[in-house]
């Protein structure tokens, strides 16, 4: 059966239903994050303040829309980074690697890591539960030496926290490199040589094409 194409209205709610959420994407990004007042997103997203109340029924609402369609664009960028490799210690390196990068190549969604903090440990989407998944492969395999999964996430999203951080207030540095050294220190920390770290968290990286 042939699908009914969505009126005109439809289509212009759905338009400023998104817009509303690119908004709120966009605030998360900045200083104000969710403190942002609900004629802040309304005038970022040029719509009316009466429309707000049309699509959410509260900023909370909208602020838990837009950090889940953040987290959900940064386990894509993820799943791009780590396509095609076999290594379970590479595709944890690449998840970190590409994370960090992300600073420079999405800040959108760096700044959004650090408005979240360590609620991002609990979320279903993103890096959380790729990284547990991909940690406990490692432990697995003999890979990596890992005694406790959620330890090892928590320390991995401290560091990568930190580091985010560091780089924001120290432009001498330079983000590609402390991306791989973060990786290849985690890496050591999980039971690898440090040569081998090195090595793994040096090799070519797949760059995200996802915006």
């Amino acid at each position: 059966m042939q699908e009914i194409p969505a009126t005109r209205l439809e289509r212009r709610k759905a338009r400023t239903r998104a817009a509303l959420v690119d908004a709120a994407c966009d605030l998360l990004a900045t200083p104000q994050g969710t403190e942002a007042r609900i004629s802040d997103i309304t005038n970022r997203a040029d719509v009316g303040l009466g429309s707000f109340y049309n699509h959410f029924a509260s900023k909370s609402e909208l602020f838990e829309v837009a950090i889940s369609t953040v987290l959900e664009l940064h386990g894509r960028l993820f799943d791009e980074a780590c396509a095609g490799l076999d290594d379970p210690a590479e595709v944890f390196a690449a998840g970190v690697r590409m994370t960090l990068r992300m600073r420079v190549t999405h800040p959108k969604v760096a700044h959004t890591m650090i408005q979240v903090g360590f609620r991002y440990l609990d979320s279903p989407e993103g890096l959380a539960p790729r990284a547990y998944r991909d940690l406990e492969a490692a432990a697995a395999s003999g890979r990596l030496d890992i005694d406790n999964t959620a330890m090892a996430v928590a320390c991995t999203a401290g560091a990568l926290f930190g580091c985010i951080h560091l780089l924001e207030h120290d432009s001498s540095l330079d983000t590609d490199s402390v991306a791989d050294d973060l990786a290849a220190s985690l890496l050591t920390m999980f039971g690898l040589t440090k040569s081998e770290a090195r090595e793994v968290s040096r090799r070519p990286l797949n760059q995200p094409t996802l915006t």
